[in-house]
């Protein structure tokens, strides 16, 4: 499945702010003091490892931010697997633009390549059912999007992007506000008809109540077991959409999707995944 590239126009605050971090008050003074400003070379963009790809379009938002310029050719499109030692992108211009962009663009696509192949990973143990794989709030701060992006690339599913997408009422809010019962009347009550509605159980006689009292799109089986999970889904019956949470793995993920749910979401995907190791070869 291919995804549209986001807007440049969203993607441009988020990379200038990494280069104004790297760049600091004084720009590159290595590049600047040792090669000469009218240097042009030609660099490419390798992997050094096999990995689904993400980050080329911020990758090459980075080198043209640095420097309009330079000429950047993508070979490989977010989404795709590559191999080690294939070639991603070649960048042709001004020698000291792409040193001074360099290091930005290769911490984006090594790292939204992790997030993709860890999930293109998780995706892969759960062929030949029906679940599918959806990422988590668990994101790095202010790299929200582009690693929810990168989970897309990597053939998994969004969850919700922002407290403001969705109800989603965890424990602690049936804790606070008197139990399952109390928080589905608030919301059948107040909720906007536009608003799907999730509710987290971990106890069958919770998911009973929750089915009993109504007003919720999907629940949420949190850190049940596999055969615990079976019986919620079997007691569910198709009447709300299943997602199943709680230290998900790839050696666990497997055994989960068959109890029948419908989602499976992993924080992992985007708190603990493994950077691409990718490198500019000049």
């Amino acid at each position: 499945m291919t995804h549209p590239a986001l807007p440049n126009l969203i993607l441009e605050p988020l990379v200038r702010a990494a280069l104004m971090e790297d760049l600091g008050a004084n720009g590159d003074i290595t590049t600047l003091t040792v090669v000469p400003p009218d240097v042009t070379y030609s660099a490419r963009l390798n992997a050094r490892e096999d990995a689904v790809v993400s980050g080329m379009q911020i990758a090459e938002l980075a080198f043209r931010l640095v420097d309009p310029t330079l000429e950047v050719s993508c070979h490989v499109a977010d989404g795709q697997r590559c191999h080690v030692g294939q070639t991603l992108m070649d960048i042709h211009g001004n020698a000291a633009s792409i040193l001074s962009a360099e290091r930005v663009a290769l911490n984006f696509a090594g790292r939204l390549s992790g997030v993709a192949t860890a999930t293109a990973a998780m995706v892969q143990q759960t062929q030949g059912t029906d679940a599918r794989i959806t990422c988590t709030r668990k994101t790095t701060p202010g790299l929200r999007l582009v690693e929810k992006q990168a989970v897309l690339h990597g053939g998994g599913f969004n969850h919700r992007f922002s407290l403001s997408d969705a109800i989603l009422i965890k424990d602690n809010h049936i804790a606070a506000a008197g139990g399952v019962a109390a928080v589905l009347s608030a919301t059948k009550a107040r909720a906007s008809h536009m608003m799907k509605v999730e509710i987290e159980v971990d106890r069958l006689d919770q998911l009973a109540e929750v089915l009993t009292v109504g007003g919720a799109d999907v629940v949420l089986l949190d850190n049940m077991s596999n055969d615990t999970l079976t019986q919620a889904v079997e007691m569910v019956s198709g009447r709300l959409v299943t997602e199943a949470s709680g230290n998900v793995t790839r050696d666990s993920v497997a055994a989960i999707a068959a109890t029948g749910v419908d989602y499976i979401s992993s924080g992992a995907l985007t708190h603990s995944y493994r950077t691409v190791d990718l490198g500019l070869d000049f």
